[in-house]
């Protein structure tokens, strides 16, 4: 599994510039796989709201995150939303 991005930040407005990096540099390298993944394949196609909700997921810490997205414990419902069902089942499969 590739450990770093294929999406290339050249192109991408400040803001998804910005959020790519976050999401491949989280603290522990699980999440780096979860973000990172997820955002090099969705991040040029998100909403404005999807990226707010993206910039509201970095805030929370590595291990809750990782915890929902393996169904460890059960996402609280101001994060269970379609964007994040949407990471979970990225996760769930696999990057392609």
């Amino acid at each position: 599994m590739p450990t770093g991005t294929n999406l290339s930040s050249e192109g991408l407005d400040d803001r998804r510039r910005r959020l790519l990096f976050r999401c491949w540099h989280r603290g522990i390298r699980e999440m780096d796989l979860v973000l990172g993944h997820f955002a090099d394949a969705h991040l040029t196609s998100l909403s404005d709201g999807d990226l707010g909700e993206l910039e509201r997921w970095l805030d929370v810490p590595d291990q809750q995150i990782f915890a929902w997205v393996n169904g460890m414990e059960p996402v609280p419902p101001n994060y269970d939303t379609g964007l994040f069902r949407q990471l979970r089942d990225f996760h769930s499969k696999g990057p392609a």
